[in-house]
């Protein structure tokens, strides 16, 4: 089996899933468990197509394309899972097609800029737990938003059939924390894995990633320690969270853009 015929399937079974999940919004008769089950499928499909795109025969490939679809996979997995039992649904209309765009990439562009690794098993661990902190964390970003967007119609008196949908703002404030504080455990054992493992982690190569990292992490706390002790919610929380989310983008993609497209 190639690339190519799972990497299909994923990207019609998301596309589906996303466009159901929006006429559920829209208020029409289509079952939850339908477009998760959609969805679920379409993350089978694209595990199958990161395997073929993370293990060429020459090694293992982990250039900016192949951990962009790593990345979408790991956080549409979050929100399944999430969804079972908290109404994050709606997610999955902006997350599904950022997907598809990451697997499009992946197949497309990455052959062509393919960085093999040969790393320890303790270096692996520590970028398996990296996506997954940054996963976390973009659910949580796109969380914020989508709690941005229903303030600012709530507060203009617009609810429209797509704000009567979410939840209750208290329920959506606490369901970002809850990313929050998942991502900031992760985001720590991140950094001190990198410790741990990295010959150095303020070498050139990395300098700037453990930098922005620690801005990230610095910021994530002190919302989250201003929630505990000052009760920050609301608009407070939702800039934290998304100038904490630019760092630890910056930190995660924006050196990997530099080292893997533009030195090489």
């Amino acid at each position: 089996m190639s690339v190519e015929a799972p990497s299909a399937i994923a990207v019609v079974l998301y596309v589906i899933s996303a466009l159901c999940q929006w006429l559920r919004i829209k208020g029409k008769d289509i079952n939850k468990l339908f477009v998760q089950l959609l969805a679920l499928g379409g993350a089978v499909a694209q595990c199958f197509s990161l395997y073929y795109v993370i293990h060429p025969p020459e090694g293992i490939n982990l250039n900016f394309f192949a951990v962009a679809s790593l990345s979408s996979w790991v956080v549409i997995l979050i929100v399944l899972l999430s969804s079972i039992r908290k109404p994050v649904d709606n997610l999955l209309i902006v997350l599904l097609p950022m997907a598809v765009a990451a697997i499009a990439s992946s197949d497309l562009i990455s052959a062509r800029h393919t960085i093999l690794l040969d790393h320890s098993a303790g270096i692996i661990s520590h970028i398996i737990i990296s996506i997954v902190a940054y996963s976390t964390m973009t659910v949580a970003a796109f969380q914020a938003l989508l709690l941005a967007y229903q303030e600012k119609h709530l507060k203009q008196h617009h609810p429209t059939g797509i704000i009567r949908a979410f939840p209750p703002m208290q329920t959506m404030e606490k369901l970002l924390f809850e990313f929050l504080w998942a991502g900031l455990i992760l985001l720590t054992l991140c950094l001190a894995s990198g410790f741990a493992y990295l010959n150095d982690m303020f070498a050139q190569h990395v300098a700037h990633k453990t930098i922005f990292g620690a801005l990230a992490w610095i910021l994530f706390a002190t919302l989250l320690a201003g929630r505990t002790f000052r009760g920050w919610r609301g608009r407070t929380a939702i800039r934290w969270t998304l100038s904490g989310f630019v760092f630890l983008m910056l930190a995660f993609f924006g050196s990997k853009f530099v080292l893997d497209l533009v030195i090489n």
